[in-house]
């Protein structure tokens, strides 16, 4: 009994790592490209049960065989995000202050108020750019004190609906703008950045909505978004950083997609996981909190925060801007197929609407 029992786990396996390869955007076939780490682990632990305590017979190579086969195909996708893998973003060879930028990531989430220990860790990593999501007025009654000296540039968007916004930066901001990309409750802040050394940086933040059940019943609208943002930056390529909860993984389909269609590096390449949700089930965690950059900027360094009663982790990084090594970047980019994907995803999530 013991062989049939691995070998079904093992087909379970495979079968729900062939689902998230399904080029459809409901939510429950886009959940599978989630748990890859998970499903990776529990191929292997069945491969070995199958090798040491199955008899041997068709069950025990079916095991066998199914469960190799899904750990190949989910490390395929995990891999790049060792450090096993070549670094993406190039280390800085110094930080240099005047060309420096530190963002401080953080999905509050809502109903969560211990926002004292957040504005602690603001306080003893010194950011230059502090990003909040599903932070509401509350949220923002007691940021505001709290940063507006050190921070006093800002632009707050306190909603109740888990997309509110604030940013808080002690560079100066410009050109800024509130855009309601796809759907018109969730915003975006679009802002260009000007560092220490006087140069400008363009910055995008983004919360788009995940597919779940009790959100979206498709990631449609999450993918949309995040492409027509790539969009914006390959037609007008400047130094350019991304920030937010994508509420997608590093490896999804999507995500990779965005980064062909922007030509944007990802900083966890080459480094590791360093998986944000969800904060209080280990077992259940993986990389949702972002940030992207264009070739112009090497890293300085990148963490992951402590606890502070939210479902996310903090996320913290700090990049030099190094124009002049952009050569050193190999530059993801896309296919005509791949462009004419974006452009057809997008132009569907702006007319199909959610249902409610």
């Amino acid at each position: 009994m013991l062989d049939i029992l691995l070998g079904s786990i093992a087909i379970g396996l495979l079968l729900a790592t062939l689902i998230a390869r399904i080029e459809l955007h409901w939510w429950w076939i886009r959940s599978f490209e989630f748990p890859r780490l998970q499903i990776a682990c529990l191929a292997v632990i069945t491969w070995l049960f199958a090798a040491v305590l199955a008899e041997a017979g068709t069950w025990q190579w079916v095991a066998l065989l199914a469960s190799g086969v899904t750990f190949l195909v989910q490390g395929y996708y995990i891999l790049p995000f060792t450090p096993l893998w070549p670094l993406q973003v190039k280390k800085a060879k110094s930080k240099d202050e005047d060309k420096a930028i530190t963002l401080l990531i953080a999905n509050v989430l809502t109903p969560n108020r211990q926002a004292q220990s957040l504005i602690d860790m603001i306080k003893k990593h010194q950011p230059d750019i502090v990003l909040t999501l599903e932070s509401d007025q509350w949220w923002q009654d007691q940021l505001d004190p709290a940063l507006a000296e050190q921070w006093p540039n800002s632009v707050k968007i306190p909603l109740d609906n888990l997309y509110g916004m604030h940013l808080y930066s002690r560079l100066e901001l410009t050109n800024t703008s509130v855009e309601w990309l796809i759907q018109d409750d969730i915003p975006s802040i679009h802002t260009r950045v000007t560092l220490a050394n006087g140069d400008s940086i363009r910055l995008f933040a983004v919360h788009p909505r995940p597919p779940a059940p009790s959100e979206s019943e498709k990631s449609l609208w999450r993918d949309a978004e995040l492409l027509l943002v790539g969009k914006k930056i390959h037609k007008d390529p400047q130094p350019t950083l991304v920030a937010g909860d994508l509420n997608d993984v590093a490896w999804s389909r999507t995500t990779r997609l965005f980064c062909r269609i922007s030509g944007m590096l990802d900083p966890r390449r080459g480094r590791g996981l360093f998986s944000t949700f969800h904060a209080k089930y280990p077992v259940l965690r993986w990389p949702l909190d972002h940030i992207f950059v264009t070739e112009h900027f090497t890293l300085v360094g990148m963490q992951r925060l402590n606890y502070f009663g939210s479902d996310h982790f903090p996320i913290l990084a700090t990049f030099c801007y190094r124009p002049s090594r952009k050569d050193e970047h190999e530059t993801p980019e896309a296919n005509a197929e791949e462009r004419s994907e974006a452009s057809e995803t997008i132009q569907e999530g702006k007319v199909e609407k959610q249902e409610t």
